[in-house]
């Protein structure tokens, strides 16, 4: 077996010795056996973002090979709004290459990620799993490129307040225990989520903390790899679910929610993206920002009012989209620049051997460098759709490679400076939505974009439509100025949202 795959976190990994997108049934069945694996659990994420679970007995190898097989008939109607009653039986089959031993069962138990498939045996048009799949072979039929991404998790911790080590409030970013109290928690998460197939970065403590009503907030953030867009999906909404599920154990209380309170950093979930030809990234070209990079941001710009819709799917998420609170409201992009909309990070595209200079006894790396330069879209928060999102971004992307003008796009939403403090500058721009209302409006202009090439279904674009419009928030702004108590019944609605 491959060393590297022994020294893999995931048991199914070490014990099966593939990638898991090599994964079969037959794979699956030796591992449940050798393990004496007794539950299986089926999980499938719904409209409002969550994963939905439907558990099997492991009672015979006949009932194993059925279920893995043939999947199960759910209820479509009550998963998604806009599925009829009168018409809802839907099929989940269990995608092989997602299986994750079960970090929290006490009898031994795997669980798999389902796609949905319509009554005649086909993929559900509408699903946002599926609108994710479209979109991604779409981009690489039309463009030859392929579309990798990941995402950015943030998340606040509450628990009684410890008054010992405090943090200065709004100033934890990146701090360190004693000072911040949930590193514990943050580590054995992140070492639940790789085991569970999640491909992790880092994480580490965010800006946001404060002290109310004797409890604690502590912002954290957990950040992955890049990887296949489909994949990238699948490890958000697993990392989700975990991540809920431990704080539930530790007696903790954990919210994705966009905003926890006024004045107060709120949660976003930034989505790194790269373009990728075969295994060589397209982002760099001679040691700078590439064509093929600006044809996307062009995309990104274009799409950026409506990719709202998806990203930012509750009144609360206008909240946190507020000028001076490090969250976009202006529609343009920079280097290094978190004033703006769409970021490009630094990109290790330097000449210096910086490992070199710090370690002289080093001389050279095998490794890639520019392969990990990525552009950053900072707009959707923990409300996110993350299966409409990430497609979304990729028509976006695709996008961007059909419009005549995109480089004149790029070259004039580009800003180096801080555009809150350069009012002339920040009065260019076109400003995100500020309200559902704002973006269902947005949706329904660009909705042919979306649609095209049958990558959104024209179904659950309308069904996202009335989603947003079902708030009635279109003046939520004004309101809140009237009435300040409204926006913390609003956050206290939508805390668990996603």
């Amino acid at each position: 077996m491959n060393k590297y795959l022994e020294f893999n976190i995931n048991p199914l990994i070490c014990q099966i010795g593939k990638n898991p997108e090599d994964f079969t049934k037959k794979d699956i069945i030796d591992f449940v056996i050798k393990n004496e694996i007794r539950i299986i659990n089926f999980r499938y994420a719904a409209a409002d973002g969550k994963l939905k679970t439907l558990n099997f007995t492991v009672s015979n190898y006949q009932y194993l090979d059925s279920i893995l097989s043939y999947g199960e008939r759910v209820d479509g109607s009550s998963l998604f709004p806009y599925i009829e009653a009168n018409s809802s039986d839907l099929y989940v089959i269990p995608r092989f290459s997602t299986a994750y031993v079960d970090p929290f069962a006490s009898i031994p138990t795997l669980g798999i990620l389902c796609s949905y498939f319509n009554k005649d045996g086909l993929p559900l048009d509408l699903s946002p799993e599926n609108t994710l799949k479209k979109a991604n072979k779409t981009f690489q039929d039309k463009t030859g490129y392929r579309f990798e991404a990941m995402g950015e998790l943030e998340f606040y911790l509450i628990d009684t307040n410890d008054t010992m080590f405090p943090i200065q409030d709004q100033k934890g970013y990146h701090e360190s225990s004693p000072f911040t109290k949930f590193e514990g928690f943050r580590t054995d998460a992140m070492r639940l989520i790789a085991q569970s197939g999640g491909q992790i970065k880092y994480g580490h403590s965010e800006v946001g903390n404060f002290v109310s009503n004797g409890k604690i907030y502590e912002q954290n953030e957990i950040e992955f790899l890049v990887n296949p867009v489909e994949s990238a999906a699948d490890q958000l909404v697993m990392a989700k679910w975990i991540l809920r599920t431990l704080a539930y154990q530790y007696g903790i209380d954990i919210t994705f929610s966009p905003k926890v309170t006024e004045g107060k950093a709120g949660n976003g979930l930034h989505f790194h993206t790269r373009i990728m030809k075969g295994n060589k990234s397209m982002m760099i070209e001679n040691g700078k920002l590439s064509d093929v990079a600006r044809t996307v941001i062009a995309g990104y710009i274009k799409c950026a009012s409506s990719l709202t819709a998806f990203g930012n799917t509750n009144p609360s998420s206008y909240f946190r989209l507020v000028p001076q609170q490090e969250a976009p409201t202006s529609i343009c992009w920079g280097d290094r620049n978190r004033s703006v909309l769409i970021r490009v990070p630094l990109g290790w595209t330097e000449n210096h051997n910086m490992m070199k200079i710090v370690n002289p006894l080093e001389t050279t790396t095998d490794l890639e460098i520019s392969d990990r330069q990525t552009v950053e879209i900072r707009s959707a928060d923990g409300s996110a759709d993350i299966y409409n999102m990430m497609a979304g971004l990729i028509v976006a992307a695709r996008t961007g490679f059909e419009m005549s003008d995109a480089f004149k796009v790029a070259n004039e939403t580009y800003v180096d400076v801080n555009i809150h403090d350069n009012k002339n500058k920040l009065n260019t721009f076109e400003q995100l939505p500020t309200s559902c209302h704002e973006s269902a409006i947005e949706l329904n202009i660009h909705r042919s974009m979306y649609e095209k090439h049958g990558v959104f279904s024209p179904i659950l674009i309308d069904g996202i439509i009335s989603s947003l419009n079902k708030f009635e928030d279109k003046n939520i702004r004004d309101e809140i100025k009237k009435n300040p108590a409204m926006m913390v019944d609003i956050v206290k609605q939508y805390y668990h949202c996603g």
